[in-house]
């Protein structure tokens, strides 16, 4: 897996090499238009729920279809997305140099991202944050139990800071046992070459339907960091961010409205709120204030649904992960998720 890891990542780098004119030198949409297919980063293919590429060669997960939906904004096609898939260690690298338009690859928002990579966050679409995983035989209840453990975490990652940060806090010793991707530190911890594998929590459970035998393994109940995962652009160039914010933004609305992939095409014409009217493209010009089609919100919405569907089928009850919503409910439930007024 870590050969074909690697190849992937060559590859996908050289592909997206030949189509990168323009795409760093701040007119991200004409690069994209001009080429014809938006450049997403994501995952190497193990992210499951985010970003997982399957045995028929097919990307599925939340950041796959989040791209598409940027797709179907930019390019009114959904289908117009190359993916490229990427080791953490030059996910950023990759993106600063133009070989990709857009990072969608569980990318924590953190201060020092923010001020000294000349990229930007775009908002956040998932709330997460890091925990342990362990097998339920060694009988952890909690991280401090975890004393002079081995711990598998990702190299290069907020993750590894926060891990060290937590012993230090809490006056205990580790080992950190490094990979470069989701599915090596899975699969060093079921080989027992770690004790513990330290990850966002959403990561943890969609590790964990991997495993061969899931139940084994417990998800402790420590919260020790805060994740705030976006989708991330370079810095230069104002009107693709906000392309990008507000496609995460009406999947959020859509949600807040009712508005489903299923019946959007009918609220466009039908819909008698002012609001709704605004955000479908009925009234107003708000595609062209942003450089888009009148009717890129529905394209969006037909292609990802509204962002309640979007995390259903991907991490919630509709997936294998089944993970609470939690803080990614709505503001009106008691979550963290909150669209600005389209007016």
């Amino acid at each position: 897996m870590k050969k074909l890891t690697i190849v992937l990542t060559a590859l996908a780098l050289a592909g997206a090499a030949t189509n990168t004119a323009g795409a760093a030198d701040g007119d991200t949409v004409k690069a994209i238009k001009t080429r014809g297919e938006l450049l997403c980063g994501v995952s190497t293919g193990g992210s499951t729920g985010m970003s997982t590429l399957d045995n028929q060669g097919n990307w599925k997960g939340m950041e796959v279809e989040f791209c598409r939906g940027l797709a179907a904004a930019v390019l009114g096609d959904a289908s117009k997305v190359k993916f490229v898939p990427l080791e953490f260690r030059v996910a950023f690298s990759t993106l600063q140099s133009g070989a990709a338009d857009i990072l969608a690859r569980t990318a924590t928002w953190s201060y020092s991202r923010d001020t000294s990579l000349n990229l930007d966050w775009a908002g956040i679409y998932m709330y997460d944050g890091q925990g342990f995983m362990v097998a339920k035989k060694l009988g952890a209840k909690s991280g401090k139990d975890l004393n002079g453990a081995s711990i598998c975490v990702s190299a290069g990652t907020t993750s590894e800071l926060n891990l060290a940060d937590y012993f230090r806090a809490n006056n205990l010793k580790f080992t950190a046992i490094t990979g470069s991707t989701r599915e090596q530190n899975q699969q060093n911890l079921e080989v027992g070459r770690c004790d513990a594998y330290s990850n966002e929590r959403g990561g943890l459970a969609a590790s964990r339907t991997a495993m061969k035998n899931p139940d084994d393994w417990v998800i402790l109940p420590d919260v020790f960091s805060k994740e705030p995962l976006g989708p991330t652009v370079r810095q230069d160039d104002a009107r693709f961010r906000d392309i990008v914010a507000w496609t995460l933004n009406i999947i959020v609305a859509a949600e807040e409205f009712g508005i489903t992939k299923a019946n959007v095409a009918e609220l466009a014409k039908t819909s008698t709120n002012p609001e709704v009217q605004r955000m479908l493209g009925k009234s107003g010009e708000f595609g062209k204030m942003l450089g888009l089609e009148q009717d890129w919100a529905v394209k969006v919405i037909g292609m990802t649904g509204n962002y309640g569907e979007l995390y259903d089928r991907n991490l919630g009850n509709g997936s294998p992960i089944k993970l609470e919503r939690g803080l990614n409910s709505l503001w009106s439930n008691g979550g963290l998720l909150y669209s600005p007024p389209f007016r």
